[in-house]
């Protein structure tokens, strides 16, 4: 796929993150042999190394945790099989708290679809 091709697929996968949508629809954007690897951040102290099954289960989570969720990318970088983002995000809780952070967030694909996910999620005090 080309590097158009991969962000197309990036502002596709963001834009079902932000609807919510279940994880039988996010399965499609990641290749079977997926990983993400989330870096240590103020919601994930230790970070988490996830494998597909992992991370679909936790967008089943988040959608438990969520009542809503938005990214505004402000950047984006793509060579070949890779692309970087930047973004700010903002979602609010179910008991009405509300989040902010700002992600970078790396992309490798295969095939047309994301093998290797790294987010650096930077979380506003709350």
């Amino acid at each position: 796929m080309s590097a158009e091709g991969n962000l197309q697929l990036v502002r596709e996968y963001l834009g079902a993150l932000a609807r919510l949508a279940p994880a039988s629809e996010m399965a499609a954007f990641f290749t079977e042999d997926a990983e993400q690897l989330e870096l240590p951040n103020r919601l994930n102290p230790n970070g988490q190394k996830s494998d597909l099954r992992t991370l679909l289960e936790r967008v089943d989570k988040g959608r438990a945790l969520l009542d809503e969720q938005h990214y505004e990318v402000t950047n984006v970088i793509s060579s070949g099989n890779s692309a970087a983002i930047e973004a700010d995000w903002s979602g609010k809780l179910k008991n009405g708290t509300e989040l902010r952070a700002h992600f970078a967030i790396f992309f490798e694909f295969r095939d047309g679809r994301i093998a290797r996910q790294r987010n650096y999620d930077c979380f506003e005090p709350f």
